[in-house]
């Protein structure tokens, strides 16, 4: 009801006057180059716009930006003559690549000239971005006159590859769902969404030669609660939560990403992480396969969860499974996981060691090189580069393999030295189902990567040939992510920031990329996109002084924000102590609360510790007084 009444207000209020353009441009990414002049370029009132678009491009281009324009009351006419257009979308063969373009708004024309489609399609999206945001609100703004400031861009992205992963199941997402999260990314100019399908938690794409990976591997029992502790499924619990794709849901998104400049990458992640696998065909297990797929239980070395080596069906059934996959993807890659793989069974396996034997295998490390050969050799065949996680290294890399390097960056140093691509993900910048924030004021999951960590990546490490560095991703696992709302609060907007990380260069500026961020803040609000704010948050860091007591040191993300406090029960507002240097437990305080404000104005949320908490994570830091 709220959020229907602020949309009848806004449509109300932009009935009675033009939407202006506004006074500076906050675009993410930062282009390479942005000049801004004065006066604007006018969007009338029920008047269309004729728009020239070239034939090769024009179809898929002109759907998406009418998509866009629709909630505005913006009508594309179409016209022939790009001299005789206001808004021109013209192919010209001296922009330096495909994705590079140029922008120019005057006051009677706009015009984005590229090499490719992919250059006038970011050129359309940094066009979207200098509208007011009131644009994003749906269906709600249909009679007002629209201003964009006159602006000269001329940009181009410093990787190919700029991608974002969503794990699928651990919690399943609907197709529409998928596209969605697909529009997003491709507002901020990523270009590869990597689909992560398959896992001890459900197999989500139906296969034609197995139906059973669906049938069975898709579902699972009904769970809540924090993952790795929840109960086991009972035998003959009745397994209702989960889904799947269909082989015409995948050629819908395919094409829904192609039109947004979107290539879909699919994972099939194996040998290990297949509980679903092996519980839909037991067969396929070393010993004995799991009764049920994995609901967020232990098992890891307890349960089978990797496919077995020695066994010969294990490859007829790779075989056809990955045949599908690359019939069905057009991406010339198909990533096949690698990681976190359990061994303990095919040390004592009979099947396996004697594959180890047959094939002259050291070690378990060389028989999952020995595996992952095999599947590259299976892609080759059907025209596609394998794509692993850093762990594929183990025993020796797959030919032509490409490395994906999550556990920091020395994976991908290790394989591009050795001549292999690499796409770089290190946990500690692109891990996006990480705390973002105080741990105590975020929902529940480990470790910690700020939207200050993620815009700090930096790709290319010193001393590596940048021509193997393709690029970088997020990735979002979904083990603490149950709702496609939650999964907006985590990916945005640390998403942004490894957008400008993966597309523009230059020095990067912390402060201005801030004063962005809160621009795009109300964007995302007018389109019911859920950001996270946690950068507005303090910084709450325990540690054991010399003097043996325990200090709180409150630290921020943004420069301006205040900070203040309380140990006294209330809450703190403007007018409580004001956080300056660190600070002890006073004796019998159970709470401490810290509130920050900016401008004079309340910015995070109110932060509520316990005391015992923080002595609690004390223990583990100790630092000389004084000397922080």
């Amino acid at each position: 009801m709220k959020m229907k009444k602020y949309l009848l207000f806004v449509t109300l209020w932009l009935c009675m006057e033009a939407v202006a353009a506004p006074t500076s441009v906050s675009l993410i990414p930062k282009p390479e180059k942005a000049e801004v002049f004065e006066g604007h370029f006018t969007f009338r009132q029920g008047k269309p716009v004729s728009v020239y678009c070239d034939e090769s491009a024009a179809a898929d281009l002109l759907e998406v930006l009418a998509e866009k324009f629709k909630p505005a009351g913006i009508v594309l006419e179409p016209v022939s003559d790009p001299k005789k257009a206001q808004l021109a979308f013209v192919l010209d063969a001296t922009v330096k690549n495909g994705e590079a373009y140029s922008l120019r708004v005057d006051k009677k024309r706009i015009e984005v000239r590229a090499s490719a489609y992919g250059g006038l399609f970011y050129g359309m999206q940094t066009l979207l971005q200098l509208f007011p945001a009131a644009i994003r609100v749906p269906d709600a703004v249909q009679c007002a006159d629209w201003q964009i400031p006159c602006i000269a861009v001329e940009d181009a992205p410093r990787f190919g590859w700029r991608g974002m992963m969503l794990d699928v199941s651990r919690h399943f997402f609907t197709k529409e769902e998928v596209m969605k999260y697909i529009d997003e990314l491709s507002e901020y100019k990523m270009n590869v969404f990597h689909w992560h399908l398959t896992d001890d938690q459900g197999w989500r794409l139906a296969i034609e030669s197995f139906p059973r990976l669906t049938e069975v591997g898709a579902w699972r029992a009904r769970r809540v609660g924090d993952w790795w502790t929840r109960e086991r499924q009972k035998p003959g619990e009745p397994a209702t939560y989960g889904g799947f794709y269909t082989r015409e849901d995948v050629r819908e998104v395919v094409e829904y990403a192609r039109k947004r400049h979107v290539t879909v990458m699919p994972e099939i992640d194996v040998p290990g992480h297949s509980v679903a696998a092996l519980v839909a065909y037991p067969e396929l297990a070393c010993f004995k396969a799991p009764d049920a797929v994995n609901v967020g239980n232990k098992f890891y070395g307890e349960d089978e969860n990797s496919l077995c080596v020695g066994n010969d069906s294990t490859f007829v059934f790779m075989e056809k499974v990955l045949s599908e996959v690359a019939d069905l993807f057009p991406c010339p890659y198909i990533h096949i996981g690698g990681d976190e793989c359990f061994k303990g069974f095919w040390s004592r396996c009979p099947k396996c060691r004697a594959r180890m034997e047959a094939e002259g295998l050291d070690n378990v490390q060389q028989l999952q090189s020995y595996f992952i050969k095999r599947m590259e050799k299976i892609l080759k065949d059907k025209g596609k580069r394998l794509v692993g996680w850093d762990e594929i290294s183990e025993g020796g890399l797959a030919p032509d393999a490409t490395v994906m390097s999550w556990r920091g960056m020395s994976g991908g140093i290790q394989a591009a030295k050795e001549g292999h691509h690499v796409i770089m993900t290190p946990n500690e910048h692109c891990y996006l189902d990480l705390y973002q924030g105080e741990p105590t004021a975020e929902p529940n999951t480990y470790s910690m990567c700020r939207l200050s960590d993620s815009y700090a990546f930096e790709p290319v490490p010193e001393g590596v040939d940048s021509s193997y560095i393709l690029g970088g991703q997020g990735n979002l696992w979904a083990e603490s992510v149950p709702t496609f709302r939650h999964a907006e609060y985590m990916v945005w907007p640390r998403g942004w920031a490894l957008a400008e990380v993966l597309w523009s260069g230059g020095e990067k500026d912390w402060s201005d990329f801030i004063r962005r961020v809160t621009v795009h803040f109300e964007r995302a609000d007018s389109a019911d996109i859920n950001c996270s704010r946690s950068v507005y948050n303090a910084i709450v860091t325990p540690f054991t002084g010399s003097d043996g007591q325990v200090w709180i040191e409150l630290g921020k993300e943004i420069d301006d924000l205040d900070i203040y406090y309380t140990f006294d029960g209330t809450n703190p507002d403007k007018h409580a102590p004001v956080y300056t240097e660190p600070v002890t437990i006073p004796l019998n305080a159970t709470r401490l609360r810290v509130m920050t404000y900016r401008n004079g104005k309340p910015a995070g949320q109110l932060l509520s510790i316990e005391t015992e908490e923080l002595r609690s994570r004390a223990k583990n830091t100790k630092r000389v007084v004084g000397n922080l």
